[in-house]
Parts: C-alpha cells; structure tokens; sequence
C-alpha cells in the first residue's frame, strides 16, 4: 500500500506531474478527433469530386503510367 501511495505522491512532484500527464492526455485525444473529422471530411470531398467524373476508376493502379503522377 506504500509503493501506492509514494507512486501518487510522486516524491512531492505529484502536483507537477499529474497535470502534465493529463494536458497531455486531453492534447492527444484533441488531436485525435481533429484528424478523424478531417479524415471524414476528405473523403466526403472525394466522394463529390469522383461523382463529377463517373467514367473515372478509383485507385491507383487504375491510371496509365503516362497519367501517373510523379513523385
């Protein structure tokens, strides 16, 4: 029960400590719904972009190399 309470108390750092891990926990999860939300939204503007040209295929390997996009 000591080991738990001195991992709590962190030495007397603890007031330190368990904030930033928290910030840090709060900036991680903010930036996680940040890029499911701009994941969703690209793929929402890709959809109606290719219903504007239906005779396209999509993926990759469905353009000829001569269209291909260099890297």
């Amino acid at each position: 029960m000591d080991t738990v309470s001195a991992l709590f108390t962190m030495g007397g750092y603890a007031g330190y400590v368990w904030p930033s891990y928290a910030l840090a926990v709060v900036v991680m999860a903010g930036l996680l719904v940040a890029s499911i939300r701009s994941a969703h939204r690209h793929e929402r503007d890709l959809d109606a972009l290719q219903r504007l040209r239906p005779g396209r295929k999509r993926g990759r390997d469905q353009i000829p190399v001569s269209e291909a996009p260099h890297p």
